[in-house]
C-alpha cells in the first residue's frame, strides 16, 4: 500500500512492493460488492434483532454465517498477522482483564520500549513465517509527543520489509493518527471492549466515548480501523449482543474486528471470573460476521486453549484471521508450527502455506533465547524508557 508521501519520480516508475501485493491481492480483500452483497451491509441492528441471531438453532446460524462468508470472502483464506510488545507493563489504566496494568500484582515484569532494530528482526521473522501484517502494542494510555518519532521510525522500517503494519497504542489525538498514517501505518487497533452498559464494570480510566473518539481520529486519518472487544468476563448475552452493535452500528465497520476470549490472569479482578461456554463463542464469531460482512474477522487471544476442532468450527463460524507466534502481548498464543499444520489439515491458505520446518522452529527458538540474554545484558542507551513520567 503507498504511503502518502510518495513523490511523483516513484510514481511513474513505480514497481508493486510486497506490501502493495498483498494488499491487492483478491484472495486477501473482500470480494468487490454487488447491489445484492451490499444488502448484508447494514448499520442500524437493534438488541433484539441479535438476539435472535444468538437464539438460532446452532447449525442454523452456522449454515448462515457460513453462507455470507462465501458470499464475500474466499472461504478458504485466513489472514496472518504476527503481535509483538514493543513496551510492557506499568499501564496507569484499570482495565479489569489486563496483566499490563500497573495497578495489578501479575507478577509481569516492565519493560521499556524496544529498540527498533530489535523489532525489525521480530518483523523479519514474522514476514519468514507467513505473516502479511505485524502489529505493534505498547501498553500506554496514550502516546506522548516524545515517544511518536520512534514510533514512527518503527512503522517506517516494518513497512520498508513489504508488511502491513499495525499498531495499538492507546487514544489518539487527531495529530497523531496524521502522524502514523503519514508514516506509512495501515491499520490501528482499538477495542471497544464490551458493551456501553457492561463497560464501566471492566475500566473506570477512560470512557466509551473516549475510545469512539480514537476510532473516529483513525477513520478521519485515513487509516484501517481494527475494533473488537473480549468476551468470556461475565457480561451476560445482553452486553454480547451489545458489543457487536456498538461495532457494527458505526458509521462504517472496522476492516478487522478481533474477537477475544478473556485469558484469565491471576492477580487481575476478572482472574476468578466463569468461564464462557465456548459454544457461546463460537456463536458470537458467527454473529459478527454476519453483521459486519466485509470484515475480517479475527480469532484471538484465548486460542491456546481451544483445541483444533473448536478452531474449525470458528474457522467455518466466519472467522478469516488469526495472530501468528507464541505471545499475544502477554498471553500465550499457539505456536506458529501448530497453527501451520492446522491450516494443512483444514486447507486453508493451500496457495501460501510455508513448511514451518523443525530446522526453522529450532532457529526460531534460539533467537528467542539470545534475544532474552541480550535484553538483560544489553546497555540501557539501546532503549527508551517509555514508561518514566
Amino acid at each position: 500500500m503507498q504511503t502518502d508521501t510518495m513523490t511523483a519520480t516513484s510514481a511513474q516508475t513505480h514497481v508493486q512492493s510486497p506490501a502493495e501485493h498483498i494488499s491487492s491481492n483478491p484472495i486477501s480483500l473482500p470480494k468487490p460488492l454487488t447491489a445484492q452483497m451490499q444488502q448484508d451491509v447494514r448499520h442500524n441492528w437493534t438488541l433484539a434483532e441479535v438476539n435472535a441471531l444468538y437464539d438460532m438453532p446452532f447449525n442454523d446460524l452456522m449454515f448462515k454465517a457460513q453462507t455470507v462468508h462465501r458470499t464475500h470472502f474466499d472461504p478458504n483464506y485466513v489472514q496472518v498477522s504476527t503481535l509483538l510488545s514493543i513496551k510492557t507493563g506499568a499501564c496507569p489504566e484499570d482495565c479489569a482483564y489486563c496483566p499490563q496494568s500497573a495497578r495489578y500484582d501479575t507478577g509481569l515484569e516492565k519493560e521499556r520500549l524496544l529498540e527498533i532494530s530489535k523489532v525489525i528482526e521480530r518483523a523479519k521473522e514474522a514476514r519468514a513465517t507467513g505473516s502479511t501484517r505485524f502489529c505493534m502494542g505498547a501498553a500506554w494510555r496514550n502516546p506522548r509527543e516524545r515517544d511518536m518519532p520512534y514510533v514512527v521510525d518503527m512503522v517506517k522500517e516494518v513497512k520498508s520489509l513489504g508488511l502491513e503494519t499495525c499498531m495499538t497504542l492507546g487514544m489518539l489525538t487527531r495529530d497523531q493518527a496524521i502522524a502514523l498514517k503519514q508514516a506509512g501505518l495501515d491499520y490501528y487497533n482499538h477495542n471497544l471492549d464490551t458493551s456501553p452498559e457492561y463497560y464501566g464494570d471492566i475500566i473506570t480510566t477512560r470512557t466509551y466515548q473516549d475510545r469512539l473518539d480514537t476510532l473516529q481520529n483513525v477513520r478521519d486519518s485515513g487509516m484501517h480501523v481494527c475494533s473488537g472487544g473480549i468476551v468470556g468476563m461475565g457480561e451476560t448475552g445482553d452486553d454480547r449482543s451489545g458489543l457487536l452493535i456498538a461495532l457494527a452500528n458505526l458509521e462504517r465497520h472496522p476492516e478487522s474486528v478481533p474477537i477475544n476470549m478473556l485469558v484469565k490472569v491471576k492477580g487481575t479482578p476478572l482472574d476468578k471470573v466463569d468461564d464462557l461456554d465456548y459454544f457461546e463463542f463460537i456463536r458470537t464469531i458467527a454473529i459478527a460476521r454476519i453483521m459486519m460482512p466485509q470484515s475480517f474477522v479475527r480469532l484471538s487471544a484465548g486460542r491456546e486453549a481451544m483445541n483444533e476442532q473448536m478452531q474449525a468450527m470458528c474457522f467455518m463460524a466466519g472467522a478469516n484471521s488469526i495472530f501468528y507466534g507464541c505471545k499475544l502481548l502477554t498471553t500465550s498464543n499457539p505456536e506458529t508450527h501448530e497453527d501451520v499444520m492446522l491450516f494443512k489439515k483444514l486447507g486453508i491458505n493451500s496457495h501460501q502455506t510455508k513448511a514451518y520446518s523443525d530446522e526453522a522452529h529450532e532457529a526460531a527458538l534460539h533467537d528467542e533465547i539470545q534475544l532474552q540474554q541480550e535484553q538483560q545484558a544489553v546497555p540501557s542507551d539501546l532503549f527508551y524508557d517509555a514508561s518514566a513520567t
